[in-house]
């Protein structure tokens, strides 16, 4: 999407890039960040084990991204996960539908941004989100595996921060599926380079699996996610005394 207008942030937003504010502002933010983390923590407590989508937001229906997105989405459904996406239109709104049209849970961790985003119509809850840091802290934080499709800047900060995360284990090595190896060319030879100049460790090889195929992408997670992490879909109730519903 191209766009001539100019984009101005947001007063928090140009709050939190500034630099150094008053003592009074900056506890001010803090304050919102914390409790924008608690309203996320109780909108997807119950939400179940989930595999997160990431991809671009700018991929229309008639195209081959959208198309593969919303077979994965269904295909995740089935083995029993909830379909996690940022909420959004394109790749996004792909892997929600399929969940969605295949019987299966689908939530969504909305960006607030002047342009671009706003849910999608595939979403059983959603949350919005004024932060990016905040948003891929619950796009991991209920995760056990994550599907990278065709996607922009977002889509590789996304992947790098699922990957630094894992490969300094703050949090368990769940499976990493880059999806489309055509599309992907090039980030993966740049990753193997990185590899072979010992900017990474050859093991970090490992931590990603590049298929062109649904049932392969699904065998892997089984295999490295369900399996591995003994995945029981628990049934957490509902404390009505916090207030909490598994309602929308």
């Amino acid at each position: 999407m191209k766009t001539d207008k100019k984009i101005k942030l947001s007063i928090d937003q140009s709050l939190f890039v500034c630099g150094p504010l008053s003592r009074f502002k900056e506890l001010s933010f803090a304050f919102k960040v914390f409790l924008n983390f608690i309203k996320a923590f109780r909108k997807m407590h119950f939400v179940g084990p989930c595999v997160t989508v990431f991809g671009s937001a700018r991929f229309t229906k008639d195209t081959e991204h959208y198309k593969n997105a919303e077979k994965i989405g269904g295909a995740l459904v089935k083995t029993g996960f909830t379909v996690m996406t940022g909420g959004g239109p394109g790749i996004m709104e792909a892997a929600n539908k399929g969940a969605f049209e295949a019987g299966g849970n689908s939530v969504g961790c909305n960006i607030i941004l002047p342009f671009e985003q706003k849910p999608n119509p595939y979403l059983h809850k959603w949350i919005n989100i004024p932060y990016f840091f905040l948003r891929k802290v619950i796009l991991v934080k209920y995760s056990y595996a994550f599907v990278v499709m065709p996607g922009g800047i977002g889509t590789l900060d996304e992947l790098f921060e699922a990957l630094t995360l894992i490969q300094t284990r703050v949090i368990q090595d769940f499976p990493v599926v880059i999806f489309d190896s055509e599309y992907h060319k090039e980030l993966c030879h740049h990753i193997q380079i990185m590899a072979e100049n010992e900017s990474i460790s050859p093991e970090d090889m490992k931590l990603l699996f590049v298929t062109d195929s649904v049932e392969d992408l699904i065998t892997h997670i089984k295999t490295n996610s369900i399996t591995k992490f003994g995945l029981v879909k628990k049934q957490v109730k509902p404390k009505w005394w916090l207030g909490e519903s598994t309602n929308k």
